[in-house]
């Protein structure tokens, strides 16, 4: 008896010891403007201690060349703005600093060939033009769809701006309740405020397109476990998956077509101009293969 109540007395010893670590709450750190939480994420490097302006003026050199359409309009400051509204939710702070420099390496993959006036014998080469663009020049369409959630506005046209360029009534509208300005009424405020559309741009990177399925941010940083159904369908973490988000059958699914390849392009010229190296690409770089998660239909060419 004695020795069974010892046996008793050394393991509820035990638990009393353990109690405290098991009962442990993960560290959270707040570190002002520039990544405001209390948040997990803010206890890793910010994106101004990884990302400084010389890489950013690296990564588009040409921007404010005198043949872009956007001079003057995009900068360093508007993007660290923006991108501080986000940092606590993990962009660009998630895992360490090989990760959070691919994340943003990524994320100006998107940005930079979607803005692009780059052609094949440009000064600086195809890649060196991203952020060229704030708006589309000749819109060949109005973009009003039809809806009761997002009706356009008298006077409103709903052609592509942004970082991410953002087409359609619908989308202004989402993206708009999404980042808290009335976009559906103002689109036009993508065009007119740099942080704006850097703050479009990543709430898009950041946010699902719909319940159950991952955002790009989760494909990219490991955070989204594909179902059997994603694996049968080719859709793998990684950077393809990205493209699949935003893109879907526009780009994936229809091998290895010219809009796939040059957002793969960016995000490799981005690495190596970060510093990072295209060798730490990552597995699954390409949605060559995939299905979309969100069929539409279209073709690549289209």
């Amino acid at each position: 008896m004695d020795k069974r109540w010892a046996l008793v007395s050394v393991v509820l010893g035990l638990l009393v010891m353990a109690g405290p670590a098991m009962g442990k709450k993960e560290k959270m750190c707040d570190k002002g403007w520039e990544c405001r939480g209390p948040s997990v994420y803010c206890c890793n490097a910010t994106i101004m201690d990884l990302f400084q302006v010389y890489q950013f003026e690296n990564l588009f050199s040409k921007r404010n060349a005198p043949v872009a359409h956007a001079i003057g309009f995009w900068d360093y400051q508007a993007f660290i703005t923006a991108a501080a509204l986000f940092e606590p939710l993990g962009f660009g702070t998630t895992g360490g600093k090989q990760m959070q420099m691919k994340e943003i390496a990524a994320f100006f993959g998107h940005v930079g060939s979607k803005t692009s006036c780059g052609y094949g014998v440009a000064t600086g080469g195809p890649l060196a033009w991203g952020l060229c663009y704030n708006r589309e020049l000749s819109p060949n369409q109005d973009y009003c769809a039809e809806s009761y959630e997002y009706p356009c506005s008298p006077g409103a046209l709903y052609h592509g701006r942004g970082a991410l360029p953002v087409y359609w009534n619908t989308n202004y509208g989402v993206i708009g309740e999404g980042i808290k300005v009335d976009l559906l009424s103002h689109p036009e405020y993508l065009e007119q405020n740099a942080t704006l559309a850097f703050q479009a741009a990543i709430w898009r990177w950041m946010t699902p397109m719909k319940k159950k399925q991952p955002s790009a941010h989760d494909v990219f940083v490991g955070n989204w476990k594909p179902t059997k159904n994603d694996t049968l369908s080719n859709r793998l973490p990684g950077f393809g998956a990205t493209m699949n988000i935003l893109y879907g059958d526009l780009a994936c699914g229809q091998g290895f077509v010219d809009s796939m390849n040059n957002v793969i392009s960016h995000y490799q010229q981005y690495l190596d101009l970060m510093g990072v190296g295209r060798q730490f690409s990552g597995d699954n770089l390409d949605c060559a293969e995939q299905l979309a998660f969100n069929p539409t239909g279209k073709t690549a060419s289209t």
